[in-house]
């Protein structure tokens, strides 16, 4: 199926809790695996603003994620540090690999990448840095402290 990432329509925002939004303002995705109609991954185009981050750091039990940098600069922060990456640079991350990861754009300009992520069922997600646990539930997420209190809608 031919899309038009033009007409696909932009998500901002987040799931995560209250409390965790704010580091992903800036953050506007569209779904072009789902407008594809795919239904074994995703693949989404993220536009991250200046001082925006993709999401907060975290690794994924089940699912395996892999993000492509088509336009700016963007710093990738994992568990061994920082690293700039540039259009036509890519970086992977395997489920159950515990080390941590975002991206955060310190630029002074919009940084576009693709993120492309299996949909294997009963994944978490781990966040090292913050109080979070992240259950998947069908198509949404259930989101826990560490000790297993469920965060409030």
């Amino acid at each position: 199926m031919i899309i038009d990432p033009k007409n696909v329509p932009e998500i901002t925002g987040s799931k995560y809790p209250q409390q965790f939004q704010s580091a992903v303002a800036g953050r506007v995705k569209k779904r072009l695996g789902n407008a594809a109609g795919l239904k074994n991954f995703g693949v989404n185009l993220v536009r991250l603003a200046p001082g925006s981050c993709s999401a907060l750091r975290h690794w994924h039990t089940r699912q395996d994620e892999l993000i492509y940098v088509l336009e700016g600069e963007v710093t990738l922060i994992t568990n061994s540090g920082e690293q700039v990456l540039k259009p036509g640079m890519a970086a992977g991350f395997p489920a159950g690999d515990p080390d941590g990861h975002h991206l955060v754009n310190r630029s002074d300009a919009d940084v576009v990448y693709l993120e492309i992520g299996d949909r294997t069922p009963g994944d978490s997600a781990e966040y090292p840095d913050d109080d979070l646990i992240a259950k998947a539930n069908g198509n949404s997420w259930i989101f826990t402290r560490k000790n297993g209190e469920v965060y409030e809608s």
